[in-house]
């Protein structure tokens, strides 16, 4: 079986897209799937002594089946927590399309079944003057799953994150709702719009978690159905 790509974007960010993708690598375990993922720029990252390490890339390369080494979940790591191609820029680093894509294809050649690439904040992430990170998710012809942070405001951000990733010629696999906001009102009438607005399906609702994990998280989701050992 090729190896399936699935590219995990947010509404914005810090809407939950690490645990989401760490669940939906637990799931994937779970069904006897060799998984890998890949952050392919993290932003917000601490010099380990062995080089720069980011929290959410080392929760990534935990949940894997497969044994990969950090540099191959994630082959760049900024230190600025900011927007990564002004971090890159302050580090006097190059960051390109071709080249995240490149990296990404090596992974074709291992015995895996399938990856999720997480991506930075939401789609349209600049890498440079001229290029996003939505790129690569259309270099490798990544099918995406949307995490929509629940609060107010994420109708008209779900629905426009949607229609970028549509004219980009990619399809969604499904949308998760990241509970945000534990006072956000009418909550349930917004997961019932956002059902209404998506012919796609909803892979899961994910609650306030006091200790969210993978394996927590993993348990409100389901994977999206091109996902199979078949």
């Amino acid at each position: 079986m090729s190896l399936k790509w699935f590219f995990v974007t947010g509404t914005d960010t810090d809407v939950g897209k690490t645990l989401v993708t760490a669940g939906l690598l637990a799931l994937a375990n779970k069904s006897g799937l060799r998984t890998a993922a890949v952050k392919p720029v993290a932003a917000g990252s601490m010099n380990s002594g062995a080089g720069f390490r980011n929290e959410d890339a080392l929760l990534l390369q935990d949940h894997c089946s497969y044994e990969l080494s950090y540099d191959q979940v994630n082959p760049v790591a900024l230190a600025l927590p900011i927007a990564p191609h002004i971090a890159a820029a302050r580090e006097k680093i190059e960051l390109s399309a071709a080249k995240l894509i490149e990296h990404c294809t090596e992974f074709n050649h291992l015995q895996i079944d399938v990856s999720f690439m997480e991506g930075a904040g939401g789609w349209r992430v600049p890498l440079n003057g001229n290029q996003m990170l939505s790129d690569v998710a259309v270099g490798l012809h990544c099918k995406v799953i949307l995490v929509v942070g629940l609060r107010l405001g994420c109708l008209n951000h779900a629905v426009l994150t949607a229609e970028a990733i549509r004219r980009d010629g990619l399809s969604l696999a499904g949308w998760v709702a990241n509970f945000l906001e534990p006072e956000m009102p009418m909550v349930e009438e917004n997961i019932a719009t956002l059902r209404d607005l998506f012919d796609e399906p909803c892979l899961g609702v994910i609650p306030r978690l006091l200790e969210p994990s993978g394996q927590s998280v993993a348990t409100y989701l389901m994977l999206p159905e091109q996902v199979s050992l078949s």
